[in-house]
């Protein structure tokens, strides 16, 4: 007899992590206008190994490593409190990180066939924050072991103190702090550019802070996930001669196109998205990968009838839409931001991320605890976010023109999209689709 998925992970233990080294006394960090944008969501990191990287997460020689790291990010470890102007900040006072502990009644490779987006949320952890968060952890480590080997590690916070690029190089941190190694890219808490956006902080009340996984939302949502291989990418180039009609198309414009497309067709509707990229390294002068926060441009782009549009022609006007983005247009859809609602899913949104890729290498899967043990899986989760939907996508493990598509839609278009041919004949890899 299977067993239930709500008793799948189960959480046996927890701990604070500690810094090593303490804070400068009185260290304050402070929100951005854009971090105050992203208070309604939360962002989830789930790396995924096929062998335990530490005998026991209890060991010194696993957790010194860990508070060492964690001396260099102060605003992670700190307690989110209001200023006396009634203004949200953290207090820099070395609280600690929250880590679980917990065990997942399946094999890995079980719970990547079987599981849903939903279900993998229980890999990371949340609370709501109370009415006084001085005691409360923003940043949660969740250390999830498979039965008969393999292990998940999640990293949450809410969106509103940091974004994707942000966990993935803190966790990456962690792994060259574990391996005696240079910290490749560490922590820059230098404030946004002032020639780009007025980062002057907003007062915001408690209602408006984070309510992610428990938040209501109009349509129940499922997570699927789609593993391209270079191979399939080439293939739709060429059956879609999306070179001829944009040689510059890049495997995100491809993809993106590809998507964009088939979820419009079961939608009937949805010639307008929402196009998130990271900004950190288009500025004239590029923020380093280690900047602590967000830095990422929401903006819409349309195209009329797009269900009936070629392949190529949609990917071509992605790539141009992406190329042109620029100091002016950034500052622009920063100055927006603070009068969306929800700044994922209220337009079909649609994720770019290929910034991660760093010379030819994902960073997401240059996370290595030890040698030759890299993640099999990354995934990525946007908690809150509305019900029209998300497409990210993301670099493969396979590096190259690979790529993996995580798609967050309506339960009723998800189960369309899922038997799509167009997308089928590529042959792609579908996990994390709930299915047993």
């Amino acid at each position: 007899m299977g067993i239930s998925r709500q008793n799948r992970v189960e959480v046996r233990s927890m701990l604070t992590a500690i810094s090593s080294k303490p804070s400068r006394s009185g260290q304050i960090h402070t929100f951005t206008a854009l971090d105050n944008a992203m208070s309604p969501h939360t962002v989830h990191v789930i790396f995924y190994y096929p062998r335990s990287p530490f005998g026991s997460f209890d060991l010194d020689s696993v957790r010194i490593p860990l508070s060492e790291l964690l001396s260099m990010y102060p605003p992670a470890i700190g307690r989110v409190t209001k200023n006396p102007e009634g203004i949200l900040e953290v207090k820099c006072n070395d609280a600690g990180l929250r880590i679980l502990k917990a065990k997942v009644s399946v094999g890995i490779d079980e719970w990547l066939r079987s599981a849903d987006g939903h279900e993998e949320t229980n890999l990371t952890a949340w609370e709501d924050m109370p009415e006084d968060p001085s005691t409360w952890s923003p940043f949660r480590l969740q250390i999830n072991e498979f039965e008969g080997g393999g292990v998940a590690i999640g990293l949450s916070c809410p969106h509103m103190h940091a974004d994707a690029t942000t966990l993935t190089v803190l966790l990456k941190s962690w792994t060259e702090a574990q391996r005696r190694q240079c910290i490749t890219h560490p922590p820059s808490f230098s404030p946004l550019p002032y020639n780009l956006t007025e980062t002057d902080a907003v007062k915001s009340d408690r209602d408006s802070f984070s309510k992610p996984i428990a938040g209501t939302v109009s349509t129940k949502t499922t997570t699927a996930t789609f593993r391209f291989s270079g191979s399939a990418f080439t293939r739709c180039v060429k059956e879609h001669s999306i070179h001829e009609i944009s040689p510059k198309a890049t495997p995100f414009d491809v993809f993106a196109a590809l998507f964009w497309t088939r979820v419009a067709l079961v939608k009937n509707k949805s010639d307008r998205v929402c196009v998130c990229v990271d900004f950190r390294r288009l500025l004239p002068n590029p923020l380093p990968y280690g900047f602590f926060g967000n830095a990422l441009n929401f903006s819409s782009l349309e195209m009329a009838n797009v269900v009936d549009m070629e392949v190529g022609h949609v990917a071509r006007l992605i790539n141009e839409h992406v190329a042109g983005l620029n100091v002016e247009k950034i500052r622009s859809g920063l100055k927006r931001a603070g009068s969306q609602r929800k700044m994922y899913g209220t337009d079909l949104t649609i994720v770019n991320m290929e910034h991660m890729i760093v010379d030819g290498e994902p960073l997401m899967y240059e996370t290595v605890f030890e040698e030759g043990v890299k993640p099999m899986h990354v995934s990525y989760r946007i908690g809150n976010n509305g019900g029209e939907g998300v497409i990210t996508v993301i670099p493969s493990p396979e590096k190259g023109f690979g790529r993996t598509v995580a798609v967050t839609l309506p339960e009723e278009e998800m189960s369309k999209l899922l038997s799509d041919q167009e997308i089928l004949r590529l042959e792609p890899e579908i996990i994390l689709k709930g299915v047993r």
